[in-house]
């Protein structure tokens, strides 16, 4: 994904069917001033009433500091520690010498449903479960879910998980409730270096651009941003992000598609299959060939 500032981001609101609604809202979220302290995994688990698990409350994995690993069914904000051990400029990234020529430095990065513009997850929920929200953004109404996991395999991201106690679907709402009271989401609200910043979607594109040439012009020639152009596979993201390094160091895929972009396609030919077969069953009673098949007689 690009570092510019493209075209204005689609109406899903509206083209959800809310005639009068307001603004999109969305996340950015600047990696770059993100400390690790979990202050929003926490508040996240706090509002939601999310179930404490012993996997990201009481033991550490071993493999790193973080104990959360990733996004699941009980934890809709993760906060990845990334440690690098390479040659880097000091920066705003920080970075302390170790070694001759070389720094370590630690990247972390507050992750989240991306709350996409085309959303697969949207596009194959049977029941409705899944349901975008006159502020824009998707949400998962848990007592419709049936357990059947298509929006788990649809996503691009990784991102929804079911649980293992009930089989149900589960994810980030960007605190639905709260945005109905007229209140920023738990996670935004509780961290602490305004890395998780909340706001009409088309106000902090205009913020991230700034905060993109402010690190270029610092040095940090690495810096981008990712899920926040209209161009892209997913038609933009409502939560997106500032990142230092490429989005595989993050665990992010490089270029994300909707994964029902050819669900179109793959209906018609569907069609075509069953045409054709309907007309062959036919001709077996009838004994004609259909249109454009060879037809033999035993």
């Amino acid at each position: 994904m690009g570092n510019r500032l493209s075209g204005p981001l689609a109406d899903v609101s509206g083209d959800a069917g809310y005639r009068e609604h307001p603004p999109r809202v969305g996340f950015f979220t600047d990696t770059s001033v993100c400390i690790g302290c979990k202050a929003c995994e926490v508040a996240c688990k706090e509002w939601n009433g999310l179930p404490d698990t012993h996997t990201d409350v009481l033991s550490l994995t071993g493999m790193s500091y973080d104990n959360t690993e990733a996004l699941g069914a009980n934890s809709w904000r993760h906060v990845a520690f990334i440690e690098q051990a390479k040659p880097v400029q000091a920066g705003p990234a920080g970075g302390e010498p170790d070694g001759a020529g070389e720094a370590t430095r630690w990247l972390m990065a507050s992750d989240v449903c991306k709350h996409c513009t085309h959303a697969a997850c949207l596009d194959v929920c049977p029941t409705g479960a899944l349901v975008r929200t006159e502020f824009g953004t998707v949400v998962v109404q848990a007592d419709v879910c049936n357990g059947c996991a298509y929006c788990v395999s649809a996503c691009p991201f990784g991102v929804i998980d079911r649980r293992e106690d009930d089989g149900r679907a589960w994810k980030c709402t960007m605190c639905y409730d709260r945005l109905r009271g007229g209140l920023e989401p738990a996670c935004a609200k509780a961290c602490p270096t305004d890395s998780i910043q909340f706001g009409p979607l088309d106000e902090l594109r205009a913020t991230a651009a700034a905060r993109l040439a402010e690190l270029h012009d610092a040095g940090e020639k690495s810096a981008r941003l990712y899920g926040h152009d209209p161009d892209d596979g997913i038609g933009g993201a409502g939560a997106f992000f500032l990142l230092l390094d490429e989005p595989e160091t993050y665990g992010l895929p490089p270029d994300p598609v909707v994964t029902t972009a050819d669900l179109p396609a793959m209906w018609k030919w569907a069609g075509v299959a069953a045409a054709v077969l309907v007309a062959g069953v036919g001709a077996a009673f009838t004994g004609r060939s259909p249109a454009g098949l060879p037809w033999r007689r035993g």
